[in-house]
């Protein structure tokens, strides 16, 4: 390895393939965190080590160590969960965990609040029901999205399909996620030939995602990510093969125009046959392409960036050994969730439930965790988390849909009125994300209510608006595919971003800097006025903002921070 790697790539090649001192760390109970080597390591195996930020003014005061606890991400191919397996997760949450469940906006489940000696435990329970954390974060292709799809059963089918059989060839080789967590014994010799075929010694330059989506529904938002497979059916509905993107990626900094989000490139069309080695040779060709040096730089669309689609796709083909078809005419109509019922070809139901920003808990007057723990116990589907951070109870037999939507209605987890609620995600940010400059989780729903008094008085409390909110400019919720975009810039403030396309097909531009909570809202209040007034018929929030130049059409890439609005601009148009 060269002299001028970044120092997350020479932890990576010291490692012993993600061993590097975890099962040492663990044991050392003098402190509830692991050196910092293995904080970079441990993310392969599906875990951040962080603390309470709420608590470090005291602790500090008290000369204590921070409160050190680890999240734990699962990985679940396409969100798909049974039953069982959502009762184990549950109880993992209550009994090792901070009592609550965290639906991402990656089809996953984070559980946070586990201390560093329950973290075996914790593991082994998840690993009893066939799941596990592997891979779920770190340089590696991380949990495989695909469409919820409620209504397309026979669709959602050959997705899921893809969807698991990307991340199980994907997977990392090496055992040392049994070794460490499930006291699995260490095989001597002749490793290092075979632990990685395809990721070698020091796996990705950075963190790799994958989509599978179905049209109409763009709920996955397949160009913001690394790769994604559009599905082309035929007129029986059958999928044909799929329309390959890559290059999208929503992570930027405050400040550095050499960073920036990007919308993935449609590279062409390949049949089912071919979908899988695609992966892969993508993959690797990012392996050997993609910086080492800089991790800002280090993203796939950067690499797209540098060396041009057209290299890149050729180097695909070659590594694959395919040739790949022109794309296919598909057409998405937008990227939210589709509430309530809805019927699948089988005759069974699916009911769409609303989990605010994901997290499941028991409040006062809403008790959301025990009413989904009391549905799994009577329900013999399935449970879909979807990529807006919601729910899907599928597969409902007729027979079960009238007791089902009553615990749920119980419990508040119908749709609301709202339609800006109805389509708002929130990253968690703090207290526990070491990234968050701002609040998101805690803070969207106040805001959310203080917005929709100004749309009810202009008669737009249904309409369906997209409202994103990160705590930081790394984009966990993609918050540049929102209409309505808040992006954390310190305690109580935001860059506010107007301007994408519904169904996930533009970003956003910035619009304002630097928004307090009256600033938001007196920021958005003309704008609502105006689009009541003036929008034409059909015609979305975030396409009106365009139309009426509040913020011009974003461009992709580096043109992401050209041309940026104004609020004065807006209001001088």
């Amino acid at each position: 390895m060269t002299d001028d790697v970044s120092r997350n790539e020479r932890i990576k090649e010291a490692s012993d393939y993600l061993r590097g001192t975890l099962a040492d760390g663990l044991r050392e109970e003098i402190t509830g965190a692991i050196i910092e080597d293995d904080a970079q390591l441990v993310k392969f195996h599906g875990m951040y080590l962080q603390d309470d930020r709420d608590l470090r003014p005291e602790r500090t005061r008290k000369k204590m160590e921070k409160a050190f606890a680890f999240m734990i991400r699962v990985r679940i191919p396409g969100g798909v969960l049974t039953p069982r397996q959502w009762l184990a997760l549950d109880g993992v949450a209550r009994v090792y965990g901070n009592g609550t469940m965290r639906l991402t906006t990656r089809q996953t489940v984070q559980l946070h609040g586990v201390i560093k000696s329950n973290l075996k435990a914790t593991l082994k329970t998840i690993d009893a029901v066939l799941l596990s954390s592997i891979a779920a974060c770190g340089d590696i292709n991380r949990n495989v999205m695909c469409n919820v799809l409620p209504e397309q059963s026979r669709a959602h089918t050959a997705a899921i399909e893809l969807a698991r059989s990307i991340s199980d060839h994907l997977l990392p080789r090496t055992p040392a996620y049994r070794e460490i967590w499930l006291d699995g014994e260490r095989i001597a010799g002749g490793e290092e030939e075979v632990v990685e075929p395809i990721y070698g010694k020091t796996y990705l330059p950075r963190k790799f995602k994958v989509v599978v989506a179905v049209p109409p529904s763009n709920d996955v938002d397949v160009f913001a990510h690394d790769l994604g497979y559009i599905a082309i059916a035929d007129a029986s509905g059958d999928i044909v093969g799929w329309n390959v993107t890559v290059g999208g990626g929503m992570g930027m900094t405050h400040g550095e125009k050499d960073t920036y989000p990007r919308t993935a490139d449609i590279m062409g069309f390949c049949t089912n046959s071919d979908a899988v080695k695609i992966a892969e040779a993508v993959v690797t060709v990012q392996r050997d392409w993609g910086d080492r040096k800089n991790r800002k730089h280090a993203r796939l669309k950067y690499t797209i960036e540098d060396r041009g689609l057209d290299t890149f796709r050729a180097e695909v083909e070659r590594r694959a050994g395919v040739k790949f078809a022109m794309p296919e005419p598909f057409a998405f109509t937008s990227t939210g969730d589709r509430y309530g019922w809805s019927e699948g070809i089988d005759g069974r139901g699916h009911l769409t439930l609303f989990v605010q920003n994901g997290r499941v808990h028991d409040v006062a007057g809403a008790a959301q965790q025990a009413a989904l723990r009391a549905i799994a116990h009577v329900h013999e589907g399935e449970f879909r988390i979807t990529p807006n951070q919601n729910l899907v109870i599928a597969n409902v037999p007729t027979i079960q849909q009238a007791e089902i939507e009553r615990i749920a209605r119980d419990a508040g987890l119908l749709a609301p009125w709202s339609g800006l609620r109805r389509n708002s995600v929130a990253c968690v940010a703090l207290p526990t994300c070491g990234l968050a400059l701002a609040e998101s989780e805690r803070y969207l729903p106040d805001l959310l209510t203080a917005l929709d008094e100004r749309l009810a008085a202009y008669g737009l409390s249904a309409d369906d608006i997209v409202i994103r909110m990160t705590g930081c400019p790394n984009g966990c919720a993609r918050p540049y595919l929102a209409e309505i975009g808040l992006v954390g810039k310190g305690p109580g403030r935001y860059n506010l971003y107007l301007g994408a396309a519904f169904n996930g097909s533009r970003m956003n531009k910035l619009y304002a800097e630097d928004l307090d909570h009256a600033g938001i809202i007196a920021s958005l209040d003309p704008l609502f006025a105006a689009y009541a007034s003036e929008r034409q018929k059909g015609e979305r929030f975030g396409d009106f903002t365009v139309r009426a130049g509040f913020v011009a059409a974003t461009g992709n890439g580096a043109d992401f921070h050209a041309n940026a609005g104004s609020q004065q601009q807006g209001a001088t148009r």
